[in-house]
C-alpha cells in the first residue's frame, strides 16, 4: 500500500463567488466565516490533517488577501515536520496570462508546482463545503482497485439531481456514465442507480484522487478541458479506470445564500447533523487568544456564542453570535447570524461596531464590523426576494448587512 505522504492535497480556492454576495464582496468564498470563529477553508485543511494528508496546495485567485492571512496565520508545521500548507495564486506566466477558466483550468496553470512535489497520487478538493471526511479511506479505495482517478459519490434527492454530476456504476464500483447537471427529466431518468425514492441518484462530490501521470496526461492533451465534472471526468470513464467512492455521512455545498444561512443556523441545534465538537477529528483555525464572552441577564434559546462577545439583558434564539460580538441591552436577536467582529474598538465616532441598544432583528446575516444604531429594526422578507440597496441587501428573502456598514439609529429593513 503506497504511503499517505505521496498524496498532495490540491484546495480549489474558488472564483468570485457571486452566489454568496455581498458576503464575497470584500473576501473568497473559502474566507467566508462560519459557525462564528471558523471559515469555510478550515474544512477541507482540517480533513487533510486529520487523514495524515500533509502536503495542502491551496489555489486562489479572487479578493484572496483575508484568505491568504488567515492561512499563513493558523497553518504552520514546526521545522521537523515534512508537511506544508502552501498558497498558490493565480499568476502570468509566458504561457498564459489568463485567469482560471475553470476547476481543471486552475490545475493545469500549476501543474508545474504539482509535478515538483513529486507526489504520485493528487487529492483535488472545494473549499467551500462542510463535511467531515476521511480521505485515507478514500485513498485506500484507490489503490485497493488500482483506479486512474476516483470520485467521491453521495446519494442525491430528485429534486437536487440538477447540481450535480449524476453518474451510473457497475456493481464492482467502476464509473459506466456520468453527466453533469442533468436538467431534462429524461436524462435524469437514465441515471437513476438507487432503489432509494427519496434519493434515487449518485452523485458527484467534487472530491477526485487522481494518479498524478494520468492527471498530467489529461492536462497536456486536452487543453480546451477547463472543468473537472463538466469535461475531464465523462471524458475519462471512456479510456481510464474511473470509480466511484461512496461518502454517506453529512455533507452541504455552501453555495447559496439560502444554504450558508440554512446551514449555520442548523448547527445552534444540539441534533445538528454536523458539529464542531468532534474530539478526534476537530476542525481547526486561527488561534486567536481570545477572552471568555460576558453574557448579563439574556435569555437564550439555541444560540451558538463565539470568544470575546459582551451581550447585555437581550433575547436571542436560534442564532449565532461570532466572534467578539458587542450586543447592547434591550435586543431582541431571532433566526439570525451576527459574524462579529475583526478587532476590539478602543476608540469610536458616532457608532460603535456591534448591535446598539433596543434593536429587533430577524432573519439577517450581519456581516463582520457592521455598526447599528440604537432602535433599528430588520425583519425578514418573503422567500425569492432580491433586493439591493446602498447598505443593505436582500438575497432569497435574507437581509445581509455587508461588512463595515453603518445602519444609523431608528431605521427599519422590513418588508
Amino acid at each position: 500500500m503506497p504511503s499517505y505522504n505521496e498524496v498532495l492535497a490540491v484546495i480549489l480556492g474558488g472564483g468570485r463567488g457571486a452566489r454568496l454576495y455581498p458576503l464575497t464582496q470584500m473576501r473568497s468564498k473559502p474566507a467566508v466565516p462560519i459557525a462564528g470563529k471558523y471559515r469555510l477553508i478550515d474544512i477541507p485543511i482540517s480533513n487533510c490533517i486529520n487523514s495524515e494528508i500533509f502536503r495542502i496546495a491551496i489555489l486562489t485567485q479572487f479578493n484572496s488577501v483575508s484568505l491568504h492571512r488567515h492561512i499563513t496565520r493558523t497553518y504552520n508545521f514546526d521545522s521537523f515536520h515534512q508537511g506544508f500548507v502552501q498558497i498558490w495564486a493565480a499568476e502570468q506566466t509566458m504561457e498564459s496570462a489568463d485567469w482560471y477558466q475553470g476547476t481543471a483550468d486552475a490545475v493545469r496553470k500549476q501543474m508545474m508546482e504539482i509535478q515538483a512535489t513529486g507526489a504520485k497520487y493528487v487529492l483535488i478538493l472545494a473549499g467551500d463545503h462542510l463535511y467531515r471526511m476521511d480521505y485515507r479511506a478514500m485513498a485506500e479505495y484507490h489503490w485497493e482497485n488500482k483506479a486512474d482517478i476516483t470520485v467521491a459519490v453521495q446519494p442525491v434527492a430528485k429534486d437536487e439531481a440538477s447540481r450535480f454530476g449524476v453518474l451510473k456504476r457497475e456493481s464492482g464500483g467502476r464509473i459506466l456514465d456520468f453527466y453533469e447537471k442533468p436538467k431534462d427529466p429524461e436524462t435524469q431518468k437514465r441515471f437513476v442507480s438507487r432503489a432509494d425514492p427519496q434519493r434515487p441518484f449518485l452523485g458527484s462530490m467534487g472530491i477526485y484522487m487522481f494518479n498524478t501521470k494520468v492527471l498530467t496526461d489529461f492536462i497536456d492533451n486536452f487543453p480546451d478541458y477547463d472543468d473537472f465534472g463538466g469535461d475531464i471526468i465523462p471524458q475519462a470513464i471512456k479510456t481510464h479506470k474511473v470509480f466511484g467512492f461512496d461518502f454517506d455521512s453529512y455533507w452541504q455545498d455552501i453555495g447559496t445564500i439560502r444554504s450558508f444561512y440554512e446551514t449555520n443556523l442548523m448547527l445552534t441545534s444540539s441534533k445538528s447533523p454536523f458539529d464542531f465538537y468532534d474530539a478526534k477529528l476537530p476542525i481547526y483555525t486561527d488561534t486567536r487568544f481570545l477572552p471568555a464572552s460576558i453574557v448579563e441577564e439574556c435569555s437564550l434559546k439555541e444560540v451558538l456564542i463565539a470568544e470575546g462577545c459582551r451581550v447585555l439583558r437581550s433575547d436571542i434564539s436560534h442564532s449565532i453570535l461570532g466572534i467578539r460580538s458587542q450586543i447592547a441591552a434591550g435586543c431582541v436577536i431571532k433566526d439570525s447570524i451576527v459574524m462579529g467582529s475583526d478587532y476590539f474598538e478602543r476608540d469610536f465616532g458616532s457608532l460603535p461596531i456591534g448591535i446598539g441598544a433596543n434593536c429587533h432583528i430577524e432573519g439577517a446575516i450581519l456581516d463582520k464590523n457592521v455598526r447599528i444604531g440604537e432602535n433599528v429594526t430588520i425583519r425578514p422578507f418573503p422567500r425569492n426576494t432580491d433586493l439591493d440597496h446602498q447598505k443593505w441587501y436582500v438575497r432569497d428573502g435574507i437581509v445581509i448587512l455587508p461588512k463595515d456598514v453603518e445602519i444609523l439609529p431608528g431605521m427599519v429593513i422590513a418588508p
